[in-house]
C-alpha cells in the first residue's frame, strides 16, 4: 500500500476507536488489555474514558519523567499515558500529546477538561512532522503507534529535533521477529491492528540509533504475541533513546 493510503486507513480504524470505543486488539476487554502491559488498578480507574486498550506497553512506567519536566506524547489518542505522565510532571511542568485523528484529539481535549488538567495540551498533527519547537521536550513518550507511520526515520528524526540537550524518548512500540508475508504486508486489518507497519526488531533499532540516539532496551514482551496478535512472530519492545 502507498503511504498515503496507509494513512487513511489508519485514519479510519482510530476515528472509529475514538468515536465508538473500539481497540485494535481482538476483542479484550480495554482493562485486561491495560492490566496486562503493565498498567496498575488505580491509574486505569482515575482515568477511565481515556482507556481505549490501544497500547502494546507501559512507557511510563519505565520512563524516568521528573517535576517540570516537558513532556510529549508522540500518538496520544484519547490521553491516558498523557495523563499519567501529567501526575509526575506536576503543575510546574507541561505536557503535549500530538495525534492526527480529529475525533482523538476531541475526545482527548474532553478528557483533559474532565479530569481538570490544565497543564495537558493536545495537537492535532503527523509525528514525522511534529506542530512542536525545536529542542524544546524534555521526555518523548510513544506507546504502540510509530509502527504505523509509514516513515519511521521521519518519525525519529523529528523526535530528536524537538528534544533538548541529554532529552530522553521511551517507546513501546510492536516489532516483527520474523518477516512477514506480501499478504500479510498489505492486509488492512493487520496494518491498522499495529502488525503489518511494523519493523523487524533488529532494523527498528537501528534505525532509532541511525537518527542519533543512544538506546537501551528495557523490555521486550513476547508474550503479547499470543495474547492479542494470533501467535504471529512479534513482541513488544520498550526503549529508552537518549539524545546525546
Amino acid at each position: 500500500m502507498k503511504d498515503e493510503d496507509v494513512k487513511r486507513a489508519v485514519k479510519r480504524h482510530y476515528t472509529q476507536a475514538a468515536t465508538k470505543g473500539t481497540c485494535c486488539c481482538g476483542g479484550a476487554k480495554d482493562e485486561d488489555i491495560s492490566k496486562a502491559l503493565g498498567y496498575v488498578e488505580k491509574d486505569i480507574s482515575a482515568f477511565p474514558e481515556a482507556n481505549l486498550g490501544l497500547g502494546c506497553g507501559n512507557p511510563i512506567a519505565l520512563g524516568r519523567i521528573r517535576e517540570g519536566d516537558v513532556v510529549l506524547d508522540l500518538g496520544s489518542g484519547a490521553g491516558l499515558d498523557c495523563f499519567l505522565a501529567a501526575r509526575k510532571v506536576g503543575t510546574t511542568g507541561h505536557v503535549i500529546g500530538v495525534d492526527m485523528t480529529e475525533a482523538m484529539i476531541e475526545k482527548a481535549r474532553k478528557n483533559a477538561a474532565t479530569y481538570g488538567f490544565k497543564h495537558v495540551e493536545f495537537r492535532l498533527g503527523d509525528i514525522g512532522q511534529l506542530p512542536v519547537d525545536n529542542a524544546s521536550v524534555d521526555v518523548i513518550i510513544s506507546n504502540c503507534v510509530i509502527n504505523l507511520a509509514p516513515d519511521k526515520k521521519a518519525v525519529f528524526a523529528d523526535a530528536y529535533r524537538v528534544l533538548k540537550h541529554k532529552g530522553r524518548m521511551f517507546i513501546s512500540d510492536i516489532v516483527l521477529l520474523k518477516e512477514l508475508t506480501s499478504e500479510q504486508r498489505n492486509d488492512v486489518d493487520l496494518i491498522t491492528g499495529c502488525v503489518s507497519g511494523a519493523m523487524l526488531r533488529d532494523e527498528y533499532l537501528n534505525l532509532i540509533k541511525d537518527a542519533g540516539f543512544a538506546v537501551t532496551i528495557l523490555a521486550e514482551n513476547t508474550a503479547i504475541s499470543k495474547q492479542q496478535y494470533q501467535s504471529i512472530p512479534l513482541e513488544s519492545l520498550t526503549v529508552e533513546a537518549t539524545k546525546p
